[in-house]
């Protein structure tokens, strides 16, 4: 075994100089011998460490990703382009108190993220929705940019971006059987791949740029977080630039956008974090965002192409959007095609015709927009307004630039509607898709929202594709649909202008959906977040009989919207609880549920604020500022009892 221990770190720290530092210190084939050894040894005992280097070898492709619950939630970022943008981030930081700014380079590649328990690593998963990714760690173990075991020994959430380099993309693309087109679609292909041999064929790397959960915070700053992912061996890109004022965030920004076309991966813009934890703290969240954080988005890629046809396509408001389809050009790394013109007016502002030359912008992962007609050539005509619905041939109006089609059955704009209706944020109706919604709309007669809770297992066992399992699961989801907070039931319904904060503003304005209803445009505009033309909409969706007709049905096929009032009381009410060190009879996630469930808040760094600290074994420096500050500290018998005396079980 000892001989198995020495070969193991010899050769993860060989691996560490080759694949992170870039400065390998043995030839390629004294690794190899030491590897086979290590291979011999471990066939011959049985035993395999938990970070040997073996591990890193592909297994058989499987048939499905798993699904994994993050331990913290992977948020997205809001996006700047703009200097306004960015002067309006800057002073929401202010108002947090002093801070300093870190800025990183923005990879063009699919987030990952690796969790470690003590010291050992054990799971990679995909971003996903950021609560729930995809197990991709049988993928994750053919690339050797990160360490199998780590000195830190608590749990451990690291996030990075796996990208391809161009270099490698290019090599890879000379003996290809069919080359990819970029390094973004490649890198995510690799890791999403179900067979670890198409991962390791592509040689993705991870570039790692923040820690996303650690059981005993020992990083305060990014700095530290990035300082930390070093030591431990993780790979980063090694630039980032500590900034002290917005005018010396600018100054980076303007350098990454030099430098960018100079580099080997793929990168889109320059990430903007305050560099302080207990900024961020104050700061907190959006529903979608850190709002201590900010993308800056470079200036899109352009090109000129011709516009061969216009088609027009029908929303679930109704309104009619123009889709031009171009002559294949390259833009930013993929094949353009299609290309939108957002209304019948931006067409006539930006005289745009069939035949002509267009400048085409492509920004993000959006279809590329149309910005101006170039030159028209012999061949160029007018792009024709249609005079009725291209998918149902009903009559059309014309609203300012819109044009919307007056047929509330329309395919499209229903299939939308339902999708959304069931939509993740909305009725969360598992397994039911856009492609579900078109089946339910042409076979079943689906019309309205409350025709889905009309189904029942014979209707829907006479579709295609659809066995006992499939019915009975999706049954299933339709009727613990019923039970929905009121906010995500608001957001379902799809009121113009009102998205999911909205939602939550007005579900904690009006506590039903009944007083909602009967709101008035002053009383809705009197609210932070709700504009005139929001409030219009509003009250114009409730005076519409067939929308509340349509409500009353929902609610008499048992859909019950509902709002959780206030916080949970318990045994923990009005505590300011801090977990710190591992417990033993809990994971972390599951102790802060059972807290807040008896009342509690749980926080993530001692603040003045804090009440009480949880300290399991290991504890250390959030332990010594709680005893510095006489806040009171529990063990986890004591934490136990607490929860005994309130009635709650212990595991």
């Amino acid at each position: 075994m000892d001989r198995m221990r020495a070969l193991v770190d010899q050769l993860n720290r060989y691996a560490h100089e080759y694949y992170v530092l870039d400065a390998p210190t043995v030839p390629d084939a004294e690794y190899d011998r030491l590897y086979d050894e290590l291979k011999e040894l471990e066939a011959e005992t049985g035993v395999r460490l938990p970070d040997s280097p073996t591990r890193r070898v592909g297994g058989e492709p499987i048939k499905a990703f798993a699904r994994h619950e993050h331990i913290a939630r992977l948020y997205s970022l809001d996006k700047a382009v703009t200097e306004d943008e960015m002067n309006a981030f800057f002073t929401r930081v202010s108002k947090a108190g002093e801070a300093t700014y870190v800025v990183e380079y923005k990879f063009d590649g699919l987030t990952i993220c690796l969790t470690y328990e003590n010291g050992v690593f054990v799971r990679a998963t995909t971003r996903g929705n950021g609560t729930v990714g995809e197990d991709v760690t049988a993928q994750a173990l053919t690339i050797k940019s990160f360490p199998l075991s780590i000195s830190y020994k608590g749990t451990l959430e690291v996030r990075g971006e796996t990208v391809i380099r161009l270099s490698v993309l290019e090599e890879y693309n000379k003996t290809a059987a069919e080359p990819l087109k970029n390094a973004r679609n490649a890198a995510a292909g690799a890791v999403r791949n179900l067979d670890p041999a198409v991962t390791a064929a592509r040689k993705p790397e991870i570039l790692f740029y923040d820690v996303n959960y650690m059981s005993e915070e020992i990083v305060h700053s990014q700095e530290e977080a990035i300082s930390f992912l070093e030591r431990e061996g993780f790979k980063t890109f090694g630039v980032t630039r500590l900034c002290k004022t917005p005018e010396e965030v600018f100054d980076a920004i303007s350098e990454i956008d030099v430098n960018r076309k100079k580099i080997d991966v793929l990168t889109d813009g320059a990430v903007i974090k305050v560099n302080e934890y207990s900024v961020r703290e104050k700061m907190g969240y959006t529903d979608k965002f850190p709002r201590w954080a900010i993308a800056f988005k470079f200036e899109a890629e352009e090109a000129v192409t011709t516009v061969e046809d216009v088609t027009w396509q029908v929303g679930r408001t109704g309104k009619l959007t123009p889709l031009a389809h171009v002559a294949p050009v390259e833009l930013a790394g993929a094949t353009v095609r299609r290309a939108t013109l957002n209304n019948l007016g931006d067409i006539r502002r930006k005289d745009i015709r069939k035949g002509s030359k267009v400048l085409i912008r492509r920004s993000n992962e959006v279809i590329p927009e149309i910005l101006r007609a170039v030159e028209h050539t012999g061949e160029s005509v007018d792009i024709e307004k249609p005079e009725s619905c291209p998918y149902c041939g009903s009559k059309l109006v014309e609203e300012g630039a819109n044009l919307f089609c007056t047929n509330k059955n329309c395919r499209p704009r229903v299939v939308a509607q339902l999708a959304n209706f069931a939509s993740k944020g909305a009725m969360d109706i598992d397994g039911f898709s856009e492609m579900t919604a078109a089946l339910f709309y042409d076979e079943l007669g689906v019309r309205a929202f409350s025709d889905l809770y009309a189904t029942d297992k014979q209707k829907l066992s006479q579709l295609e594709g659809f066995g006992d399992k499939k019915v009975r699961n999706l049954l299933g989801a339709v009727e613990a649909s019923k039970n929905v907070p009121l906010d995500r039931f608001i957001f379902a319904l799809g009121i113009g202008g009102v998205g999911k904060v909205a939602s939550k503003d007005l579900a904690r304005r009006f506590k039903s959906i009944s007083a909602l209803e009967a709101a008035t445009a002053e009383e809705l505009t009197a609210m932070e977040n709700i504009g005139e033309k929001t409030a219009a909409d509003i009250v114009g969706y409730f005076t519409d009989e067939d929308n509340r007709a349509e409500i009353g049905k929902l609610l008499a096929a048992g859909v019950k919207p509902f709002v959780k009032e206030g916080q949970a009381v318990g045994v923990f009410t009005g505590e300011n609880v801090v977990l710190t060190g591992t417990l033993q009879k809990f994971k972390r996630s599951e102790a802060q549920k059972l807290i807040e469930d008896a009342g509690g808040a749980c926080q993530s760094a001692v603040t003045q604020k804090t009440t009480l600290v949880v300290a399991g074994e290991s504890a250390g420096s959030k332990l010594d500022k709680a005893r510095s500050l006489g806040i009171r500290v529990v063990g986890e018998e004591e934490f136990i009892k607490m929860l005994e005396e309130g009635g709650i079980a212990a595991k």
